[in-house]
């Protein structure tokens, strides 16, 4: 190739020439808006972005909120905790499995000592946790209730002979004098009673709620069964499952077990045969198979 052929291709007419400083001039113009324009204060703003912003120092003062938030605890009874009232509490499985199982055999916790016995908490725990404790009122003046046993002078107990009378013709005020029994737990015994048509057996009592063994013991002190209540004796061979829920100590489960046993078995004869179905001991078979006709 020569110089001559080089030559040839940088020969431009006079409009070629033309067109060509004008791109260079536009190409110069436009260097210079780049480098002197600041172009970042010309922005267009957006509606919702400016809605966002103008909401977001409340998003943050809320999170802030959040972070710090401690949720308050109210007073529960510990005997009542749940799975998930344990595990907020900072319990461990076992040592809400402890209580459960203790809870099964129907029996109370009534301090905060007897809490970290059965459950077996720790110091820091239990600290943590028995300022929230809230026991029954005879519970809290138990330890009154055992100074006034312990007190010297014996002038109570010389005011004359203890009459005993009959649980099943005992009033409301009769039962409020026993030391440990108010209002509500009164009601409750009366409307067990009237839920039983009588009591049968004094172990009862051990049956109603709220009613510690020493307040069971100063029942038994004061009250028997001098004679058994009339009552409309279910036919266990006969009654339906729904007749049979009607009782208090079958709920509908033990119902339909009754009923099954009595159609492959054969008809129920003793209390004895209650304890195959029900798993019950014979002593409490016994008080059952009183409200049942066989």
């Amino acid at each position: 190739m020569t110089f001559k052929t080089i030559n040839s291709y940088f020969k431009f007419s006079r409009s070629q020439r033309t067109g060509i400083f004008l791109l260079f001039g536009i190409i110069v113009v436009l260097q210079l808006l780049y480098f002197f324009v600041d172009f970042s204060s010309i922005s267009k703003s957006a509606p919702e972005k400016e809605k966002w912003l103008a909401l977001q120092s409340e998003i943050d003062l809320m999170k802030l909120k959040k972070s710090n938030y401690v949720p308050k605890i109210y007073a529960f009874n510990p005997n009542f905790i749940t799975d998930f009232k344990g595990y907020k509490l900072g319990m461990s499985v076992q040592q809400i499995d402890r209580l459960l199982a203790f809870r099964k055999e129907n029996k109370y916790v009534n301090s905060p000592e007897e809490f970290q016995d059965v459950t077996k908490v720790s110091d820091s725990l239990l600290h943590a946790m028995s300022p929230y404790f809230k026991f029954p009122d005879w519970v809290n003046n138990k330890k009154e209730f055992k100074d006034y046993k312990k007190f010297p002078y014996k002038a109570f107990a010389k005011k004359g002979k203890i009459i005993v009378i009959d649980i099943n013709q005992a009033t409301q005020e009769d039962l409020i004098k026993i030391y440990g029994i108010g209002e509500a737990i009164s009601l409750r015994i009366l409307k067990e009673k009237e839920s039983f048509g009588g009591f049968v057996s004094m172990e009862q009592m051990k049956d109603i709620w709220g009613l510690s063994p020493e307040v069971i013991e100063n029942l038994n002190s004061h009250f028997t069964i001098l004679a058994l209540p009339k009552l409309n004796k279910i036919d266990i061979n006969n009654a339906s499952i729904k007749e049979l829920s009607q009782f208090p100590y079958f709920k509908y489960p033990i119902s339909k077990k009754i009923v099954t046993y009595r159609s492959m078995n054969g008809d129920f004869k003793n209390a004895e045969d209650l304890t195959k179905i029900i798993g019950l001991s014979i002593e409490k078979a016994n008080i059952i198979a009183l409200y049942l006709k066989f």
